[in-house]
C-alpha cells in the first residue's frame, strides 16, 4: 500500500479519486500578514475555503494538489485548518516558484534539496503536515539560478520518490528544457508533470514532452487570456485522438485567496476561473467532442493515482 500525505493526514493512493492536479488554497505575499495581521482575516478566509471545497466535493472532485510554495506564502497550519473541515483531500508541496528566497541564491542544489526533503519526511513549517509533491518553476527560460532550483528538486525527488510538478512557459518551450535538466539528474521523466502545458495549442510541442515520458498539465482552465476554454478543450480532444489521454491531467491553477489581485477584479477578467469550471463546463465539452468516459477517467483519476503511486527513492 502506498500512502499519500495530505493536510489532514495520510491516505491510500487509491483514495485520491478524481483529482485536480494544480490548484492553490491561499496565495499570499510572504511575511506581510505575519508583520501586519490586521490585513488578513484568517477565520473569514478559512470559512470561504471550506465552503468552496465543500461545493467542489459535492461536484465530484475528491482531491486537489495545492502547489503553493514558500515564495507564494505557503501556510501549512491554515491549509490544515481547512482540510480538517472538508472531505476533500489536499496534498501540499515543497519546492519553489519563480521567486526563490534570496538565501537560496547563496546555496547549492544539495543544500536546498535537504530543505525540500525535510518538508517531505519531517513536516512543513514544523507541523505534522508532510509535503507530497515537489513544485518547481521556469519562466521564461532555464538560467543559472533556475537550474540550481531544478537540480535541487530533482535530487530531493530521487531521495524521497515523491513526484515533481512544474510551472513552465509554453512561449519558450521551457518544459523541454526542464526535462533536459531532470534527465541529466537521472530523473525518471514519467514521474514529472510539466505544468501549464495547456497554455499551448501546439500539439507537436506537447507530444514531444509526452514522448519523453512526462505527463502534461492541462491545468489553467478559466485563464482565457492565455488560451480560452474552447481552445484548451480542442487541444485535449486532438491529443486524446492521438492516444495521449494516459499522459494528461486537468486543473485550473485557481485559488481561494490571492493577495496579488482583488477577488472582484479577478472575477471580472476571468469569470470562469473557479474550482467548478472543469466539472461544470469542461468535462461536458470534452464529452460533446467525443472524448470517452474511459479517457476522462484516465485524466481525472488514473493518471493522478499513478503519479502518486510511485513513491520509491532511486
Amino acid at each position: 500500500m502506498v500512502t499519500i500525505p495530505t493536510a489532514a493526514g495520510a491516505i491510500d493512493h487509491s483514495d485520491l479519486g478524481a483529482t485536480l492536479m494544480h490548484e492553490h488554497v491561499f496565495i499570499r505575499s510572504p511575511g506581510v500578514f505575519e508583520a501586519w495581521p490586521e490585513l488578513w482575516d484568517p477565520d473569514k478566509e478559512i470559512a470561504n475555503a471550506v465552503e468552496r471545497f465543500s461545493e467542489l466535493k459535492d461536484a465530484g472532485i475528491d482531491s486537489i494538489v495545492d502547489l503553493t510554495t514558500i515564495d507564494l506564502g505557503r501556510d501549512a497550519a491554515m491549509v490544515a485548518a481547512v482540510a480538517r473541515q472538508v472531505k476533500l483531500n489536499i496534498v501540499m508541496c515543497t519546492g519553489v516558484w519563480r521567486q526563490p528566497p534570496n538565501l537560496f541564491r547563496q546555496m547549492n542544489s544539495d543544500e536546498i534539496a535537504d530543505l525540500f526533503v525535510r518538508d517531505i519526511q519531517e513536516g512543513i513549517e514544523k507541523s505534522d503536515v508532510c509535503a507530497g509533491v515537489i513544485k518547481l518553476a521556469t519562466q521564461p527560460t532555464v538560467d543559472e539560478v533556475n537550474e540550481v532550483m531544478l537540480r535541487a528538486g530533482a535530487r530531493a525527488h530521487r531521495r524521497t520518490g515523491v513526484p515533481i510538478s512544474t510551472h513552465s512557459d509554453v512561449s519558450t518551450e521551457s518544459g523541454l528544457a526542464q526535462q533536459d535538466v531532470f534527465e541529466r539528474e537521472g530523473v525518471d521523466l514519467a514521474r514529472v508533470v510539466i505544468g501549464h502545458s495547456g497554455d499551448s495549442s501546439d500539439t507537436g510541442y506537447l507530444a514531444r514532452i509526452m514522448d519523453r515520458g512526462s505527463v502534461i498539465g492541462m491545468d489553467r482552465f478559466g485563464i482565457d487570456r492565455k488560451l480560452n476554454t474552447e481552445g484548451r478543450v480542442e487541444t485535449i480532444v486532438k491529443l486524446c485522438d492521438m492516444g495521449y489521454a494516459g499522459q494528461m491531467v486537468l486543473s485550473h491553477d485557481t485559488n481561494c485567496f490571492m493577495d496579488t489581485m482583488p477577488r472582484a477584479s479577478t472575477e471580472a477578467w476571468a469569470p470562469n476561473w473557479h474550482f467548478l469550471h472543469i466539472t461544470n463546463d469542461v468535462l461536458p465539452a470534452l464529452r460533446g467532442h467525443g472524448v470517452t468516459e474511459t479517457q476522462i477517467n484516465e485524466m481525472m483519476v488514473d493518471n493522478p493515482q499513478r503519479i502518486f503511486s510511485q513513491q520509491d527513492p532511486y
